[in-house]
């Protein structure tokens, strides 16, 4: 056995036991918390982006079937004129 496989085997042994697990997660909560915090606004800020993005292409969409109607209702009354 390589000693590189005994510290990977002895480093998952030592995080599989419980009280380790939950050491950690109560170490580790206030620091998400406070990571959590500082980036709350900019994902806010993210989802009204991809909100107004939605929003404008809905509205090109709307835009250029119109147009293509008008273009489209535009060479019948050409035809009819000739």
């Amino acid at each position: 056995m390589s000693s590189s496989s005994f510290i990977q085997d002895s480093c998952i042994e030592f995080f599989k036991k419980e009280d380790i697990q939950r050491y950690i997660k109560d170490c580790m909560s206030p620091l998400v918390g406070i990571i959590y915090n500082e980036i709350y606004p900019y994902i806010w800020f993210i989802c009204m982006y991809n909100v107004f993005l939605i929003f404008l292409t809905l509205a090109n969409f709307i835009l250029i079937i119109w147009i293509r109607n008008l273009l489209k209702s535009g060479k019948k009354l050409a035809e009819n004129n000739v």
